[in-house]
């Protein structure tokens, strides 16, 4: 099976709150691979690649995120690229 890209942008109360700390170690338990990075409006965005049943998961915590987060809405947008392996944040 081929591997599933993704960009996401989490908006709502998402910096400050550790929100790329909590998303990077979700993606590592999937075995997913990308980044989170937090962005000047105060969004973060997501690049998530990995397989299919892994991405959709963690594109559903995405909704969600960690507890210290407040997430309004997320904007997912299918990309054919990969990211490099590993899960990175800024």
């Amino acid at each position: 099976m081929g591997e599933q890209s993704f960009i996401v942008r989490v908006y709502g109360v998402v910096q400050g709150v550790g929100f790329r700390y909590f998303t990077r170690e979700q993606a590592l338990r999937r075995k997913l691979r990308g980044h989170a990075y937090n962005l000047a409006d105060g969004s973060v965005e997501v690049w998530i690649a990995g397989q299919r049943e892994q991405v959709q998961s963690m594109l559903s915590w995405l909704e969600r995120g960690p507890r210290t987060a407040q997430v309004s809405h997320i904007e997912v947008t299918e990309c054919d690229a990969l990211p490099p392996p590993g899960f990175h944040t800024n």
